[in-house]
C-alpha cells in the first residue's frame, strides 16, 4: 500500500482554481493528525487531490497517490479459474437486515443454511450507517465541528456491535481496521473542515466504508461455523462508467476479467461482498448511488451467471398496491421483469429499475424475501410470470397499482401547434433546461396541446422557462395558453398480460367513474403494460382503492353512515351485524358503519363500529349529534373509495341534504320518502345529478318496503313498455285494518288492534290520513314520467272531521268509537253488493293525474285476496294491457322495510364492483 505523505491528489480538482497564489505545504506544517493521515487498506484511490482556501487568502494542496494496483493482495500459488453457473446463489441483505449484532447473526444463519454449493452475498452498511456518513461530510464541508463527535457515534456503532458478535483473534483484527479507518477518516474530514468543500469522489470514498466494515464483520461470523469465507472490496471488482444522470453504468468486461482476477488470488465457496461501491475506469472510489446494494447484487449475479438473485428485506414481498394505502393488498408471487419495472418506476417498494437490467441479459430470477418472516415465499421476479395467490390462480390482467404524489401537470396548448414541426422538442428542450423531470407525457392526435407531469417542487421554473421559450408564439395567439395544474397524483396499473386482454381500460376507468374520480390525463404505451393517469391529490387514494377492489384483489369496502338508529336504522344495523361475515367471506364485500347519528347524539368511529355493541358505545362514547361533521367523518376516510349514507329517518332535514351528498360524491339509500315525493323541482334536480354522475341514489324502500316496485317500473320503462296505470294498496297498515274489517267489528276496534299490534304509527291518524299513500303514489307517478306535485293528488283522509284537531293519539283512539256507523255503512253497502272496501292509490299515466281513496272491489278481484298487511300493486302497461303485473308481498314492519333498504346497499356494492 502506498504510504500517504501530506496530500491527497485526484485527477479533477477537489475546488475551483482560486486567483489568489497557492501555497504548498510540507507534512511538517499540517497538524500532527493530519500528518498520520493514511490510506485505509484497501483504498482503490488515484491520484485524489483536496485545495481549499483558507480563511485568511491562502490556498494549500494536499498530494498524493494510491491505486488498486498498489495494493497488495494475497497471492496463490496456482491460478484458480472462476467458476460460473446454476452453482452460484446470489443474496443481497439491506441495512435493516444488518442493523443489530443480533440481525447480522440471522444472517449468517441463512447464509449458512442454503445449501448452494457456492454462495455470493451483497450487504449494504448497518442501517442508518449511510446516512450517518453523508451527515459526517456536510457536518465537515459546513465547518460544524460537532462532525467529530459524529464519527465517534459511528466508530461507538460498530465497535459495540463487533464486540457484541466476535472474539478473539478475530475481534482484535477487526477493531485494529475500523481504529485504522476512523483515523483516516478524522484526517480526511478535517481537510473537508478546512477547505469547505467536498468533492464526489471524496464523498463516495468517505460514505463506502459502512459496507466495508458490515461486510467484513460478516465475513468473521460465518467463518466462525466452520465454512470457507472470504470478504470482496468490490471497488477491486466492479468498474462503472458515471453518466450525466446522477447514475453510472457498469462496464461487464472490465468488471468480468478484473472478477477473474480476484478470484484466481481469493478462493472461496462463500465470499461476501460490499454493496453500493465501486471504481471508475481510472480505479477512482464511486457508489450506484441509492439502491446501489441491489443494483450490485444485480450485477454479481449476472457476472456469476449465478442461479438467482435473492434481496432480503423487511417486507414479505412485493404487494398489489401500497398496503399502507390499500389495507387488502396481497402478496405478489411473481412478476415479470416488465411488470417489476413499470411499478418500480411509478414509486412502488421494489426494485430500482436498472437493478432489472443486468439480471435479465441471463434470465436469472429475483426473489424478494423477508427476513423477519422466513416463512413466507416472497415475490419471484422473472421472465414471464402467473399469479397465483394462496393456491388460487389469479385470472386478472393487472399485477399491481403504485401512485406518484406532489406533481403538477403542465398544459401547452394552441392552433399554431397543429402541424408544426419542432413544438414537441422545444417544449422539451425547455423542460431539459431547468433540469426538470418529465414523469408522464400526453399528446392528442389533433396536436392541438402537449400536457405532461412534472414534480410539483420543479413546475414553476418548468412554467417560467415555457412562457420565455414561447413568448413570441403566445403574444401572437400560435399558442393559447401554458398552464399549470397543481396538486395532482399519478395512479399507474400494471400487468403484462394486459397487453392481450380486451377491456381493461374500460373496467379502469369504470371503477374510476363509480368512486366518482376524474381523470386529467391519461397515457398508455404501445407495450399496454402500464396505463397512467392524473388524478386529484386528493382523490388518490381512494382512486387506488376503488381500481385494487374493481380488480378483486380486494374486498369492495363501503364507508356508511347511518341517520336515524330508530325502529328501521336499529333493524338495519342489527341485520348488517348478523350477515358481514358471509358477505366479507362469500361475496368479497366489507361494509364498514363509519357513524351513526340520532337527532342528538351521533357515534363515530375511524375504523368502523362494533355493531355487536352499537347501542351501548351509542350510550358511552356518543357525541352531540352534527350531521355536517357526521358526513365529513364518513366521507372524509380516504382509504375506503366508496361512501353511502343511509337515511332511514321521515325528516324533510335530512332529505334536503341528499343533493349535496350525491354532488360530494356519496351515494345515498333512503326509505325516506320526503326527497322523491317533496317539491318537484328538487325531485327533478336529484335525479338529473343521479344520471349525469356515477354516485347512485336508491330508494326502493320508500313505497313497498321490501317489494320491488321501483326496480320492477324502472324495468318496465327501461326495456321500451310505456305505463298506463298504476294501482295498489301500497300501506301495510291500511291493509291489515280492511282486510280485519270485516263481520260485526267496528272500525275503531280493528285500529285499536293495529295500533297494539305495532302495524301503524303512534298517532294512527298519520296512517287515517292517507298522505303516506299520497306520497307513494306521487313518487310513483313521477318515477313514470308524470311532473306532479304531492298537492295534485286528490287524497280521502279516514280521519272524520271532528277529530283531526284531537290533542293527542289517545284523545283520538277514545273518540273514534263514535264514528263507527259511518264506515260500518261503507262496508254493509259494499258487502250487498258482493265487494270488499279497499283503501287504494292510482296513477292514471294516460290522463296524468293520480289519486287516493277508499274504493270497492269484487271479492273475486287480487286486491280482495290479500291478508294480514300484505301490499299489492298492479301495472298496466302495452305490455300487459289485458292482464296486469302484479306485485305481491308484505309492506309493513320493521324487519321487511330493513330488508329492503339492505338489499339496496348490497345493489349498490354490486354496481361498484362487488361480485355479482
Amino acid at each position: 500500500m502506498a504510504a500517504f505523505s501530506a496530500t491527497i491528489s485526484d485527477s479533477s480538482r477537489f475546488l475551483s482554481s482560486t486567483s489568489l497564489p497557492k501555497r504548498k505545504i510540507s507534512a511538517s506544517s499540517l497538524s500532527p493528525q493530519c500528518r498520520s493521515f493514511s490510506l485505509p487498506k484497501p483504498f482503490p484511490l488515484s491520484r485524489l487531490n483536496i485545495s481549499s482556501r483558507l480563511e485568511r487568502g491562502k490556498s494549500f494542496t494536499i498530494c498524493g497517490q494510491a491505486s488498486v494496483s498498489d495494493i497488495s493482495v494475497e497471492k496463490t500459488t496456482d491460478k484458480v479459474n472462476l467458476p460460473k453457473g446454476d452453482m452460484w446463489a446470489v443474496h443481497k441483505f439491506g441495512g435493516t437486515c444488518v442493523g443489530t449484532s443480533q440481525r447480522i447473526k440471522s444472517v449468517a444463519d441463512v447464509i449458512v443454511s442454503d445449501d448452494s454449493e457456492r454462495k455470493l452475498v451483497v450487504v449494504s452498511a448497518m442501517s442508518k450507517v449511510t446516512d450517518m456518513m453523508y451527515d459526517l461530510i456536510n457536518k465537515a464541508q459546513s465547518r460544524d465541528d460537532s462532525y467529530i463527535s459524529a464519527l465517534d457515534a459511528v466508530l461507538e456503532k460498530h465497535n459495540s456491535t463487533a464486540r457484541d458478535l466476535l472474539d478473539g483473534d478475530d475481534l482484535a483484527t477487526f477493531l485494529s481496521q475500523l481504529h485504522h479507518d476512523v483515523s483516516n477518516l478524522k484526517a480526511m474530514l478535517r481537510a473537508i473542515y478546512i477547505a469547505g468543500h467536498v468533492t464526489e469522489s471524496f464523498s463516495d470514498f468517505v460514505v463506502g466504508h459502512g459496507e466495508l466494515w458490515s461486510a467484513q464483520m460478516l465475513s468473521y461470523v460465518v467463518r466462525k461455523n466452520g465454512l470457507d469465507c472470504k470478504w470482496m472490496d468490490t471497488r477491486e471488482v466492479l468498474i462503472v462508467n458515471p453518466t450525466s444522470s446522477n447514475q453510472v453504468d457498469p462496464d461487464f468486461l472490465e468488471s468480468e476479467r478484473k472478477l477473474e482476477k480476484w478470484f484466481s488470488q481469493n478462493p472461496s465457496k462463500i465470499i461476501i461482498a460490499t454493496g453500493f461501491i465501486a471504481s471508475t475506469p481510472q480505479n477512482i472510489p464511486t457508489t450506484l448511488k441509492r439502491d446501489g446494494s441491489d443494483f450490485s447484487a444485480a450485477i454479481m449475479g449476472a457476472l456469476f451467471r449465478a442461479r438467482q438473485v435473492t434481496i432480503w428485506t423487511d417486507v414479505d414481498g412485493v404487494y398489489s398496491a401500497d398496503p399502507r394505502k390499500v389495507s387488502e393488498a396481497v402478496i405478489l408471487r411473481k412478476l415479470s421483469y416488465q411488470e417489476a419495472w413499470e411499478m418500480s418506476y411509478f414509486g412502488a417498494n421494489v426494485l430500482h429499475p436498472r437493478t432489472i437490467i443486468p439480471v435479465m441479459r441471463y434470465d436469472i430470477p429475483i426473489v424478494i424475501r423477508n427476513i423477519f418472516n422466513l416463512s413466507a415465499p416472497g415475490t419471484t421476479i422473472c421472465r414471464t410470470a402467473s399469479e397465483d395467490v394462496d393456491g388460487q390462480n389469479l385470472d386478472s390482467p393487472v399485477k399491481g397499482f403504485a401512485t406518484i404524489d406532489n406533481l403538477a401537470l403542465v398544459n401547452v396548448e394552441g392552433t399554431g401547434m397543429a402541424g408544426v414541426p419542432g413544438t414537441a422538442s422545444a417544449i422539451f428542450s425547455a423542460v431539459k433546461d431547468v433540469g426538470a423531470n418529465v414523469i408522464m407525457i400526453s399528446q392528442a392526435s389533433s396536436e392541438h396541446s402537449v400536457c405532461f407531469a412534472v414534480p410539483e417542487k420543479e413546475v414553476k421554473a418548468v412554467a417560467e422557462a415555457l412562457q420565455s421559450r414561447f413568448r413570441q408564439a403566445l403574444d401572437a395567439g400560435r399558442l393559447s395558453q401554458v398552464a399549470v395544474i397543481p396538486n395532482c397524483s399519478i395512479l399507474a396499473t400494471v400487468g403484462q398480460k394486459m397487453a392481450s386482454t380486451p377491456g381493461v381500460s374500460a373496467t379502469l376507468f369504470n371503477a374510476l367513474a363509480k368512486a366518482n374520480i376524474n381523470i386529467r390525463a391519461i397515457a398508455q404505451g404501445c407495450s399496454e403494460y402500464n396505463i397512467t393517469v392524473v388524478l386529484k391529490r386528493e382523490d388518490c387514494i381512494r382512486a387506488l382503492r376503488a381500481v385494487h377492489s374493481r380488480f378483486y384483489l380486494s374486498r369492495t369496502t363501503i364507508a356508511m353512515g347511518i341517520v336515524g338508529p330508530g325502529l328501521i336504522g336499529a333493524t338495519l344495523l342489527d341485520q348488517l351485524r348478523d350477515q358481514a361475515a358471509v358477505l366479507k367471506e362469500e361475496f368479497n364485500i366489507d361494509l364498514r358503519v363509519m357513524g351513526i347519528t340520532g337527532s342528538r347524539t351521533m357515534l363515530l368511529s375511524e375504523v368502523g363500529i362494533d355493531l355487536s355493541r352499537w347501542r351501548e358505545l351509542l350510550k358511552q362514547k356518543g357525541q352531540v349529534a352534527d350531521l355536517e361533521k357526521f358526513t365529513q367523518h364518513v366521507h372524509g376516510n380516504h382509504f375506503i373509495p366508496n361512501t353511502a349514507v343511509v337515511d332511514c329517518t321521515a325528516d324533510s332535514n335530512v332529505a334536503s341534504c341528499y343533493h349535496d351528498w350525491l354532488r360530494k360524491g356519496i351515494h345515498v339509500i333512503t326509505p325516506n320518502k320526503k326527497a322523491n315525493s317533496g317539491p318537484l323541482d328538487m325531485y327533478l334536480k336529484l335525479r338529473a345529478l343521479q344520471r349525469q354522475s356515477y354516485t347512485h341514489y336508491f330508494y326502493e324502500a320508500t313505497v313497498g318496503a321490501g317489494l320491488p316496485i321501483i326496480s320492477t317500473l324502472r324495468g318496465l320503462l327501461e326495456t321500451g313498455d310505456r305505463i298506463l296505470r298504476i294501482e295498489g294498496i301500497f300501506s301495510g297498515t291500511l291493509s291489515y285494518i280492511f282486510n280485519n274489517f270485516t263481520g260485526t267489528r267496528t272500525f275503531s276496534e280493528v285500529v285499536a288492534e293495529a295500533k297494539e299490534a305495532g302495524y301503524t304509527e303512534p298517532d294512527p291518524r298519520d296512517d287515517l290520513s292517507g298522505t303516506d299513500v299520497g306520497r307513494k303514489v306521487i313518487i310513483l307517478a313521477r318515477e313514470s314520467g308524470l311532473k306532479l306535485e304531492l298537492s295534485d293528488i286528490p287524497v280521502q283522509t279516514l280521519v272524520p272531521e271532528p277529530l283531526r284537531a284531537t290533542a293527542s293519539a289517545e284523545d283520538f283512539m277514545k273518540q273514534l268509537p263514535q264514528f263507527d256507523n259511518d264506515m260500518a255503512k261503507e262496508r254493509q253497502d259494499a258487502e250487498e253488493s258482493g265487494e270488499v272496501l279497499r283503501y287504494v292509490g292510482v296513477v292514471d299515466a294516460i290522463n296524468q293525474k293520480g289519486v287516493v281513496e277508499l274504493r270497492r272491489y269484487s271479492k273475486t278481484h287480487p286486491f280482495a285476496q290479500l291478508s294480514g298487511s300484505d301490499n299489492i300493486i298492479a301495472f298496466t302497461t302495452t305490455r300487459y294491457k289485458e292482464q296486469p303485473l302484479i306485485v305481491r308481498g308484505p309492506g309493513a314492519g320493521a324487519q321487511v322495510t330493513a330488508g329492503g333498504v339492505f338489499s339496496d346497499i348490497l345493489r349498490l356494492a354490486s354496481y361498484l364492483g362487488a361480485p355479482s
